[in-house]
């Protein structure tokens, strides 16, 4: 029998993750990059007999594919995967493929904000009790842990775009932590392809499934009023009472599944801020569900100390707090950022813009930001949203720079934050880069 011919476009993680499961599982694999491929994947390539190409992507090796896995960065819009669309060769995710080899448990979350920490939390607290690999969008490639680990179950954070190459794909749990307007370059501009991207999450799911979401969300709420979706519905909430799901009863975290609940008081949470009770919510909802003990879940909510680049205290320099929100990709991660600043602030932002609107940002800038710094190739919609509210804007394209002029700006008892509500492409290699170059930075001062 002749054997299946998988075609990986994409040599990164999830890419070279995908070309070890699949030559395990008897494919014919061929791996083609249009950038340059890291050395340390294209090591795995060679050493494992694996046919690649960099620089370059050759039609005639591509078009004879049974199937296509893309790397969540290339868009659908372009040449090569409309040819594979006409031609009727699927497209899809890792996700899709990799979650075809394994029975364990999958926890999906996706979401515009959120979903990195609401995935670290989970899986810090199924961990405890539960033999769980974390994937997706974080960590290890989720094929590669499937053909070296496989474990019981899985915590996968899923991007939309992700999302968007699945056709089988069925968590167990699925959680979406919020909607807000993102990305909306790649589903050409309109709003509500994005959020149809995000509930493909739910797709396949069946009444034995679980959709945990935020009841508190306009856009989700309304969609699910007006869509048919089969899940059993979890929503957590901060302003209503839920009778299947979680709310917030004064301090208190309540959570009821079935009739069976669990209270866990939010002055102990080791995350600050509105939008963490949310995640613990989530979070605590899935281990409530795999029937992780209680005091497991109140111990590990307890003593989490967060993810890198989201809300990061870097270090205190004469009485002024650094704070490194590299993660913030998008307007509404900053607006969190923005909204737990409780001193004075100069603000770095900017970055590739992906259609923004700041208007939301208007009242935090008026009221806590005294300096803006635009640390972008072009930050002309920065200067014309935000030049009037303070009395201080400058432009750089050098992170030492913008720290350098942060440190000038700022007095005993203010906050620096790095929160750049924009991707970090233009600039750096990615929002992980552009992080720590702001740390280093600081280090340095």
């Amino acid at each position: 029998m002749k054997k299946q011919r998988l075609i990986i476009l994409g040599a990164g993680e999830s890419g070279v993750g995908t070309a070890l499961l699949a030559i395990a599982k008897g494919y014919d694999v061929f791996v083609s990059d249009k950038g340059k491929i890291k050395d340390k994947y294209k090591e795995v390539l060679i050493r494992e007999g694996i046919e690649w190409e960099e620089g370059q992507h050759t039609e005639s090796k591509i078009l004879n594919a049974n199937v296509v896995m893309k790397s969540p960065g290339i868009p659908d819009k372009v040449n090569l995967v409309q040819m594979l669309l006409q031609n009727k060769i699927p497209v899809i995710s890792e996700i899709e493929f990799a979650s075809k080899y394994t029975d364990a448990t999958l926890v999906g979350i996706t979401g515009s904000n959120g979903k990195t920490t609401t995935a670290s939390l989970t899986h810090h607290i199924l961990r405890q009790e539960l033999n769980v690999g974390l994937a997706g969008n974080i960590g290890d490639s989720f094929a590669r842990q499937v053909m070296e680990d496989d474990f019981e179950n899985y915590v996968l954070e899923i991007s939309s775009f992700q999302l968007d190459g699945i056709r089988d794909f069925k968590p167990k749990i699925a959680i979406i932590t919020n909607i807000t307007p993102d990305h909306l370059d790649r589903y050409d501009y309109k709003f509500e392809n994005y959020v149809d991207s995000k509930f493909r999450i739910a797709l396949n799911q069946t009444k034995e499934d679980y959709l945990i979401y935020d009841a508190d969300d306009e856009v989700i709420t309304q969609w699910l009023k007006s869509h048919d979706i089969q899940s059993t519905l979890l929503p957590f909430s901060l302003k209503e009472n839920i009778e299947n799901g979680a709310y917030l009863d004064n301090e208190n975290i309540k959570i009821t599944i079935d009739n069976n609940q669990i209270t866990m008081p939010t002055k102990n949470l080791a995350l600050e801020g509105k939008h963490n009770i949310k995640n613990a919510m989530a979070a605590s909802t899935v281990s409530h569900l795999l029937k992780i003990r209680k005091q497991t879940i109140r111990e590990s909510l307890e003593n989490f100390h967060g993810v890198e680049h989201r809300l990061e205290q870097v270090l205190k320099i004469n009485k002024v707090q650094y704070v490194n929100d590299s993660k913030a990709t998008n307007v509404n991660a900053t607006y969190y950022a923005l909204e737990s600043m409780d001193a004075p602030t100069v603000w770095i932002v900017g970055g590739t813009d992906k259609g923004n609107d700041y208007t939301e940002l208007f009242s935090f800038v008026n009221e806590k930001v005294k300096a803006i710094i635009c640390l972008g190739m072009d930050n002309e919609k920065l200067i014309e949203n935000f030049g009037n509210m303070v009395d201080v804007i400058v432009e750089t394209q050098f992170m030492k720079e913008a720290v350098k002029i942060a440190y000038k700006i700022a007095e005993a008892g203010d906050n620096v934050l790095l929160s750049p509500a924009c991707a970090s492409f233009d600039l750096f290699e990615n929002y992980e880069d552009r992080g720590r170059q702001f740390k280093d930075a600081v280090r340095n001062l």
